[in-house]
């Protein structure tokens, strides 16, 4: 990876924006716009940006289901069973709300 070809200048994202963005989608890397010197900003493409998040999404989940386990909040296989299948029913459908 070269840094140095990642990082532009606000100034250069103004006078160079779809040369950027064809940067970003061709090569899936983010590139850092600076303003002052310093980092104010990144752009990246939009697929490598949902991955991330999703990414983000499922650390997140692991992370509280750790937290979780330490603090003992555990249920057995046969309790997450039982409990699906009285929300779900039989075979995993969904049970209509009683009129």
């Amino acid at each position: 990876m070269s840094l140095a070809k990642d990082i532009r200048t606000v100034t250069e994202m103004k006078t160079r924006a779809k040369q950027l963005l064809d940067q970003v989608n061709k090569e899936k890397r983010p590139v850092i716009i600076t303003q002052g010197g310093r980092p104010r900003a990144v752009m990246m493409d939009v697929q490598s940006y949902e991955s991330m998040r999703n990414a983000l999404g499922l650390m997140t989940l692991v992370a509280q289901g750790e937290g979780d386990f330490r603090k003992g909040r555990v249920l057995s296989h046969k309790e997450v069973a039982r409990r699906l299948e009285k929300r779900f029913g039989p075979g995993g459908k969904p049970r209509r709300a009683k009129a």
